[in-house]
C-alpha cells in the first residue's frame, strides 16, 4: 500500500533587525526565538529520528543568528537586560516596561505568578509606562528582567538542563550574578542553534531549503506590473519597472550562504511568502534549484478554477492539489502547493484544543485526503504539503506546542496510512509528470500581492526605494566612491527590497512596533546616502506610516433596541460597535475563513447585545457549535450556549481550577473529542443540514442570557449578571467550539474594550 506522504515545511524567518552602519539592532526578536523556537523545533525532531521534515531557512535570518551567536551586534534588548538593575536610568526603565511584557499574556505569562504580579502592576491596558514606573522597585524591575528572557526559553530546555529548572522554580529575587548566569545560558542555547539543523540535514532527517536572500517579493522585483494579473485595478507606484539583477543577487547570496553553512547547496526554494510568476522560473532553475513550493490558490488560478475549496472547506478534484507539477519552460522545475486548511488548522486553531485530540484531527485529515486521492488515482500517493511559520504560532500554545508536536511526530512515524517525508524525497519517489503551462502571478495569501502594493503607503515606499536605488546608481556610474561604500549601499538596498517592511504599510497588518517598522526601512535607505556622503532628501526623514496601531473596532454609539430574532434590521443595530474579522498575528494571517465575519455590539438600558455575522447563514454555519461569551472584567464569567434538540441552552460558568479558564470543563467541551466525520469532511464535504428556524434559548437558573439564531445570531446577556458599575471597563471576547472541530476565537487574539453605560442615558459616549 502507498502511503500518503505527510510533507510539513517549517518556514523560519525573521526581518533584518540591525543596523549595519552602527552596529546596532533595536529589536530582540532574533536571540529571543532561537533560543526558544528554533532550538526547540530541532530537539522535537530529534526525539523522534524517525520523523522527516523540511526546514526554511531564511539568509537574512542565518546572517544574523551568526551575528548573535559571535557577538557581532549591539542588542539593546540584551544590554538593558544585562544592566544593574540598581543603575537604570529613567528612560532605560520606561523601555524596560514597554518592551519587557512583549509576550503572550495567556501562555506565556499567566502561567508564572511572579512575571504575572509584575504584569498587573504594569496595567498596561491602562498606564503608560511612565504612569506606571513609581511603582516598580529595583527588586521589581530585576525580576523582569529576568523574566522576560526567561519565557523566550523553549519549554524543552528546562526538561533537558536540570540547572535552568531549578533556576525558574526560584521564581523571583535573583541576584545580578543569577541573572547574568541566564543571560549567558540563554547566548549559549542560540549559539547551538545553526549546528543542530546542520546535524539533522547531516543525518538526512531535514531536508534545509532557503529563500532569497532578504525576503524579497520576487514577482515585484521581477516588475511590479504583475501586481495586476490578480488585482487588475490596482494602483500602482510611480515607478513601476522591476530590477532583475537585483533579484539574481538575492538568490545568488541564499546559495552561497547556504552552501557555507550546511555543506551542500539547496536544491528546494520557499519564494518569500510563497510569491510567483511564470517570468522568475528560468532564474530560479539557473541558480541551481530544482523544486520550489507556493499556495493551493496560485494552483487554482494557474488551472483557471479546475482545482478549489467548495463553500464547506472541500477540496475540489484532490488529486490535482495533492501532487507535484512541473513547470517553467523546459519542465525540469517541479513545484508543489501546501494545504493552506491545514495549515491554518496549526497556526491557528488547534492551539485551542487538546494537544492530543489536535494532533489526531490533523493526521485523520491527511489520512481522509489520502483516501480520497486513491479513489480517484491509484497511483502516486497523495503529497499532502503544509507549510505555515515555524516560530511564530507556538506562542498561542498553552506549553509551547510541545504536547502537540510531540505527539503528532510520535503518531505519525507510527501511523499505518501515511508517511512522514522531506519535500525532496518524495519527488525522488514520484516526480511529477502533469506540466502547468503559465504560472499565475500571486503569493500565499489571496493569491494576489495586496499587502506589498497597491496602499498608498506601500506605493509611496516603492518610490523612496527606486529613487535610493536611481541615485545609487548614478553615483556609481559618476566614480570616486570607495568600492566598499559601494558595496555596502547595494548591501542597504538589497535589505530594503526585503518583504517585511511593505508588510506593515497599509491597513493590513500592523503593531505596537509599526512606526519602529517603518523607521528601519527609512534607515535603510538613509544609510545609502550616509555611505555615498550626501545629503538625505527630506522625503526619507517623514514617516510613511499615517497610523501606529490601527484600532479593528468602533465603539457603540447609542443605545440599540433589537427584537431578538436572528434576522437583521439595519435601525436595530444602527448605534452598535463593529468588529470586522482580520489576522491580528501580525507576521502571521490566515487564509482560510472561519464562522465568524463580523460582530457587532452594544447596549439595551438591561442588556449587553452581540450579532453574529457568518459566511452564508448563522443557523447552518453555526449548527452543532458551542458559542462561549467569555468575560474579563468586571469580573470573569463565561456564558455558554449549547446547542440541544434544537435550540440552545445557556450556562453561567465561572473560572475553576484544573479546567481551561474560560471554557467549560474538557468533558463537556465536543471540540476535545474529534470524530472522523470532521477529519472527512475535508475531502466529502458533507456539510451538516441547515436549521430553518431560528433557535431560541432555554435559559437556566443561573443565567436569563438568551440568544436566537436564524440569518444570524443575536445574543442579550443582562447587564445585572456582570456585577459591574456604569462607567467600569467591560473586557470579552468570544470563542466558538464547533463539534468534532477546532475551536475559533473573535477578535482572534486579542479582547474587546468598552465600558458599561449608563442605562439611564438614552446617548452616550464610551471612551476607551
Amino acid at each position: 500500500m502507498n502511503k500518503t506522504t505527510l510533507a510539513i515545511l517549517w518556514h523560519q524567518h525573521q526581518p533584518y533587525y540591525p543596523d549595519d552602519l552602527t552596529g546596532e539592532t533595536l529589536m530582540p526578536w532574533v536571540r529571543l526565538h532561537a533560543a526558544k523556537d528554533y532550538y526547540g523545533m530541532a530537539l522535537h525532531l530529534l526525539e523522534v529520528p524517525e520523523f522527516r521534515c523540511t526546514i526554511n531557512l531564511v539568509p537574512s535570518l542565518v546572517r544574523q543568528l551568526l551575528a548573535c551567536s559571535e557577538g557581532r551586534v549591539r542588542d539593546r534588548h540584551l544590554e538593558i537586560s544585562r544592566k544593574p538593575a540598581d543603575g537604570l536610568t529613567e528612560e532605560e526603565a520606561l523601555y524596560l516596561l514597554d518592551q519587557f511584557f512583549m509576550a503572550n499574556p495567556e501562555t506565556m505569562i499567566r502561567p508564572f505568578p511572579r512575571y504575572m504580579e509584575l504584569y498587573q502592576q504594569r496595567r498596561p491596558q491602562r498606564d503608560t509606562a511612565r504612569t506606571a514606573l513609581p511603582r516598580f522597585s529595583t527588586r521589581d524591575l530585576r525580576d523582569l528582567q529576568v523574566w522576560h528572557n526567561l519565557v523566550w526559553i523553549h519549554p524543552l530546555a528546562f526538561e533537558r538542563d536540570a540547572e535552568l529548572a531549578e533556576f525558574r522554580r526560584q521564581a523571583q529575587d535573583w541576584t545580578e550574578e543569577e541573572k547574568s548566569w541566564l543571560l549567558d545560558k540563554q547566548l549559549s542555547i542560540v549559539r547551538e542553534v545553526l549546528p543542530l539543523h546542520r546535524q539533522l540535514a547531516d543525518s538526512g532527517q531535514v531536508e534545509l531549503t532557503t529563500t532569497p536572500f532578504y525576503h524579497p517579493i520576487m514577482p515585484l522585483l521581477w516588475d511590479k506590473r504583475l501586481a495586476r494579473q490578480a488585482m487588475p485595478g490596482c494602483a500602482l507606484p510611480r515607478h513601476v519597472e522591476g530590477y532583475p539583477e537585483d533579484l539574481h543577487e538575492h538568490l545568488r547570496r541564499a546559495v552561497a550562504l547556504h552552501t557555507e553553512q550546511f555543506g551542500r547547496p539547496p536544491v528546494g526554494l520557499w519564494p518569500s511568502e510563497g510569491s510567483v510568476c511564470e517570468e522568475i522560473l528560468p532564474l530560479i532553475a539557473e541558480h541551481g534549484f530544482r523544486w520550489l513550493a507556493t499556495d493551493e490558490e496560485i494552483l487554482a488560478c494557474s488551472l483557471g478554477g479546475a482545482v478549489g475549496r467548495g463553500e464547506r472547506g472541500d477540496v475540489r478534484s484532490p488529486e490535482l492539489l495533492y501532487q507535484p507539477w512541473r513547470c517553467g519552460e523546459d519542465g525540469l522545475l517541479q513545484i508543489v502547493f501546501r494545504d493552506h486548511a491545514l495549515s491554518d488548522l496549526i497556526g491557528f486553531q488547534y492551539q485551542r484544543m487538546n494537544p492530543q485530540a489536535a494532533a489526531a484531527d490533523l493526521l485523520e485529515r491527511v489520512r481522509a485526503i489520502g483516501q480520497a486521492v486513491v479513489a480517484r488515482r491509484a497511483t502516486p500517493p497523495a503529497l499532502v504539503s503544509i507549510i505555515l511559520d515555524g516560530e511564530n504560532c507556538w506562542e498561542y500554545y498553552p506549553d509551547g506546542g510541545v504536547t502537540f508536536l510531540r505527539t503528532l511526530y510520535r503518531r505519525a512515524v507510527s501511523s499505518e496510512h501515511l508517511r512522514p517525508m522531506t519535500i525532496s524525497e518524495h519527488l525522488e519517489q514520484f516526480p511529477a509528470t502533469d506540466r502547468i503551462e503559465r504560472l499565475f502571478a500571486g503569493s500565499w495569501i489571496a493569491h494576489n500581492f495586496a499587502i506589498w502594493i497597491g496602499h498608498e503607503e506601500d506605493n509611496t515606499a516603492w518610490d523612496l526605494l527606486h529613487d535610493t536605488r536611481q541615485r545609487l546608481i548614478h553615483e556609481q556610474h559618476r566614480g570616486g566612491h570607495d568600492p566598499e561604500a559601494l558595496q555596502r549601499a547595494w548591501n542597504e538596498i538589497y535589505i530594503a527590497e526585503g518583504s517585511d517592511w511593505f508588510w506593515w504599510y497599509g491597513d493590513d497588518h500592523n503593531s505596537a512596533q509599526d512606526e519602529l517598522f517603518d523607521w528601519l526601512f527609512r534607515k535603510h535607505l538613509q544609510n545609502v546616502y550616509h555611505l555615498l556622503g550626501l545629503r538625505v532628501p527630506g522625503a526619507l526623514l517623514q514617516p510613511i506610516s499615517r497610523a501606529a496601531q490601527r484600532r479593528r473596532w468602533t465603539q457603540p454609539s447609542a443605545f440599540l433596541n433589537v427584537r431578538l430574532d436572528g434576522y437583521v434590521s439595519f435601525f436595530e443595530w444602527l448605534g452598535a460597535g463593529h468588529y470586522a474579522v482580520v489576522s491580528e498575528r501580525g507576521t502571521m494571517t490566515q487564509v482560510t475563513g472561519g464562522r465568524v465575519k463580523e460582530l457587532f455590539f452594544g447596549f439595551d438600558d438591561e442588556h449587553l447585545l452581540l450579532r453574529l455575522d457568518t459566511p452564508i447563514n448563522a443557523a447552518e454555519d453555526l449548527a452543532d457549535t458551542e458559542i462561549h461569551v467569555i468575560f474579563l472584567q468586571p469580573r470573569e464569567r463565561t456564558v455558554v450556549f449549547r446547542p440541544r434538540d434544537g435550540s440552545y441552552h445557556a450556562q453561567a460558568v465561572a473560572p475553576a481550577s484544573g479546567t481551561s479558564r474560560h471554557s467549560a470543563p474538557p468533558d463537556e467541551r465536543s471540540s476535545n473529542h474529534p470524530g472522523p466525520t470532521a477529519a472527512t469532511r475535508l475531502a466529502t464535504a458533507t456539510p451538516p443540514a441547515p436549521a430553518t428556524t431560528a433557535a431560541t434559548v432555554t435559559t437556566s437558573a443561573r443565567t436569563a442570557a438568551a440568544i436566537a439564531v436564524a440569518a444570524v445570531a443575536e445574543i442579550a446577556i443582562p447587564l445585572a449578571e456582570l456585577a459591574g458599575q456604569p462607567g467600569e471597563p467591560l473586557r470579552f471576547y468570544l470563542e466558538l467550539h464547533p463539534a468534532g472541530g477546532a475551536p475559533e476565537r473573535v477578535p482572534q487574539e486579542s479582547v474587546l474594550e468598552t465600558r458599561i453605560p449608563d442605562r439611564h442615558s438614552q446617548l452616550i459616549e464610551w471612551i476607551v
